[in-house]
């Protein structure tokens, strides 16, 4: 009774090696898989990047443009809420208030 207990051991250890070594193969197929999934898309997040910087940089320039008709709009607002006080709470919304020493409409100072 001994020796079948032993015999049934060693065959359940066996069976048991033999998954996981199934199971390890198989981990090491899906982490290939999808390590090669992921380097394909950045592959491709890259060339796209690259293709858009053209863009980007037109995006850019445009805004740098338009700064100066955005300042011109909040030094218009401003002096606009300075001769009608029911106005102020509008722009001391948006943040839009005159500062001593700083022109209107100058850009805020960036927050850290």
């Amino acid at each position: 009774m001994n020796t079948e207990s032993n015999t049934d051991t060693a065959s359940d250890i066996a069976a048991l090696r033999s998954q996981v070594f199934t199971l390890l193969i198989a981990l090491l197929v899906v982490s290939g898989t999808v390590t090669a999934y992921l380097y394909r898309q950045s592959s491709l997040a890259g060339k796209d990047l690259t293709a858009l910087e053209p863009q980007a940089q037109q995006l850019i320039n445009g805004y740098n443009q338009s700064q100066p008709a955005v300042a011109g709009f909040i030094t218009d607002l401003v002096a606009y809420g300075e001769k009608h006080p029911e106005f102020r709470p509008l722009l001391a919304k948006y943040g839009i208030a005159p500062v001593a020493g700083v022109p209107a409409g100058a850009p805020a100072a960036p927050k850290k």
